[in-house]
């Protein structure tokens, strides 16, 4: 096997899984043992009483306040529970370029998606209409915190609800404080859920993205559930510890239950939209007592570092499958680097050369393998011509003729085999970096997750496979095969002028570096009388 031979593997490969994980997020239905789980528009309560059914609160409200930190704008509701209907990234544009800052929070008419959270009183779902002291609130100049109280009243109880926001933070921490002033103790638990129009995110082969639900239990820090999933089962059990999201390519909404020793974890669907929350078990509030419940908003991107301080497992939404174990550090070590060049493209040069000078010894295994494979060629000729159609003798001629030679057979398929996990690994560490959004390289490339927009890198990275195979001598004699072989840098260089531009930017360092490769081992394999210059 010839190194285009294990390019063409490896290419094979990766499209095999790209094409499984585009099908794995289209048809995946995450069935969860041990839970109670139930059919329907809307799970039952914490004690099997009354429902959370919030599905309402999407109404549009003229009583609206906003709330800005130096990283988030926010707009809450004040007429429906305090929800955040809108919520703008101030550090991320929605457009390359652009003036208008990502919106990630919405509602509107095309796309509702929202964050809700309130209290249930006596077991019925109580949509609060809150006042507040201003009709916007600012992160003070050289403050750290800003305070957001609003206060309601139903039936003798007061509720305020406070958001804390902190500098530099997507993280925002919501404390309801219940005051019952009423004659007689009351049943309060708190809620927390995310609502979202059920419109699966638009993926590709090269790009393939997945929006929809998550969430994290006690067997597991990260579990997928996509609307799909929710219209066909709901989620309905009970945990002592994790999370609630909506994750999406980049970002992550998510909610997280504080000080909490237990509490259920549902899904369900309406007409247009899908559901995930949380609700606390209730708590008998005695006359003239506070109950204080709580839980953490994340609303932002997927920075691995702040999630997994907000909350553990919440990181996981960065997904790279079950090639994580790789990718991580792979993502680590990109991270690494940029601190020191300052560019993206450029940092993906360098961690190009790191990866593949540390597997250059396998890349040399590989070479002296199919250099000695090649020099064993006229004799296993001989051996076919001797023994023709006697395939048993034939295998034990060819064991001993290995064995004599000391030559391993697979030695040139196992280094690639090794390396197809790695390059899975980088592709995943680059498509879930949200770092590498809107990132520039140089000259034309001024997003490095968007494809070349005048398809330079392709070409470029089509003309490295040409000269590797030119470099490579073949052992192949069969025409088709021939034919197939010549043509497969223009299949790929059509492949690859729809693949974001950092990941064709890692193909292209990575064939250049096998060029240098092969070049120092082909040389020092000449002189050593085991490679013969590929005929012209």
């Amino acid at each position: 096997m010839d190194s285009q031979r294990n390019i063409l593997l490896i290419a094979l490969l990766a499209v095999t899984f790209m094409l499984y994980q585009q099908w794995g997020n289209d048809s995946e239905v995450q069935q969860t043992q041990g839970f109670t789980q139930t059919n329907g528009a809307a799970p039952p309560a914490f004690n099997n009483s009354n429902s959370v059914e919030v599905g309402a609160n999407g109404e549009t409200s003229n009583q609206l306040i906003t709330v800005t930190t130096d990283v988030l704008e926010l707009v809450i509701d004040t007429k429906n529970d305090g929800n955040i209907v809108s919520a703008n990234l101030l550090d991320y544009d929605a457009e390359l370029d652009s003036d208008t800052p990502f919106q990630l929070l919405k509602d509107d008419a095309n796309h509702q998606f929202i964050a809700q959270n309130g209290v249930k009183l006596g077991g019925e779902m109580a949509v609060l209409d809150f006042t507040t002291s201003a009709d916007s609130f600012t992160l003070a100049e050289g403050a750290d915190e800003l305070r957001v109280p609003m206060t309601a009243t139903r039936d003798g109880v007061t509720i305020t609800k406070t958001l804390i926001l902190k500098r530099g933070s997507y993280a925002l921490d919501v404390q309801l404080d219940v005051n019952n002033q009423s004659a007689n103790p009351v049943d309060v638990s708190m809620f927390a859920q995310l609502k979202q129009t059920s419109v699966e995110d638009e993926g590709s082969l090269t790009m393939p993205t997945y929006r929809g639900g998550a969430y994290s239990y006690d067997e597991s820090d990260y579990s997928k559930y996509s609307f799909d999933d929710m219209k066909d089962l709901n989620l309905d059990f009970v945990t002592s510890k994790g999370w609630v999201a909506m994750i999406q390519h980049y970002f992550t909404v998510a909610w997280i239950p504080l000080n909490e020793s237990q509490f259920k974890i549902y899904t369900y669907t309406d007409a247009a939209n899908s559901y995930i929350g949380v609700v606390s078990p209730e708590a008998a509030l005695a006359p003239n007592s506070d109950e204080t419940l709580s839980a953490r908003l994340w609303v932002g991107p997927k920075l691995q570092e702040q999630m997994g301080a907000a909350a553990p497992g919440l990181n996981k939404t960065v997904d790279y499958g079950f090639l994580w174990l790789i990718a991580t550090p792979i993502h680590w070590l990109l991270m690494k680097i940029h601190s020191v060049v300052g560019n993206w493209g450029v940092a993906i040069i360098f961690l190009t050369i790191i990866i593949r000078g540390g597997m250059y010894p396998l890349t040399k295994a590989q070479y002296t393998s199919m250099a000695k494979m090649r020099m064993l060629q006229p004799k296993l000729e001989e051996m076919r011509e001797k023994f023709g159609e006697d395939r048993q003798r034939m295998s034990q001629a060819m064991m001993e003729l290995y064995r004599e030679e000391k030559v391993n057979p697979l030695g040139g398929c196992l280094p690639i085999l090794l390396q197809m996990p790695i390059f899975i690994a980088f592709y995943w560490s680059l498509m879930e970096s949200v770092q590498l959004r809107h990132a520039p390289f140089f000259l034309w490339i001024n997003d490095l997750s968007a494809q070349d927009p005048y398809f330079i890198l392709p070409l470029l990275m089509g003309a490295s496979m040409f000269m590797i195979q030119k470099m490579s001598p073949s052992t192949v004699s069969d025409p088709m095969q021939q034919k197939i072989m010549t043509f497969m840098p223009v299949m790929f260089t059509v492949f690859f002028l729809f693949f974001p531009s950092g990941l064709v930017l890692y193909w292209l360092t990575s064939n250049i570096v096998t060029l240098t490769q092969q070049t120092l081992i082909y040389r020092a394999l000449e002189k050593k009388g085991l490679h013969s210059k590929p005929a012209k």
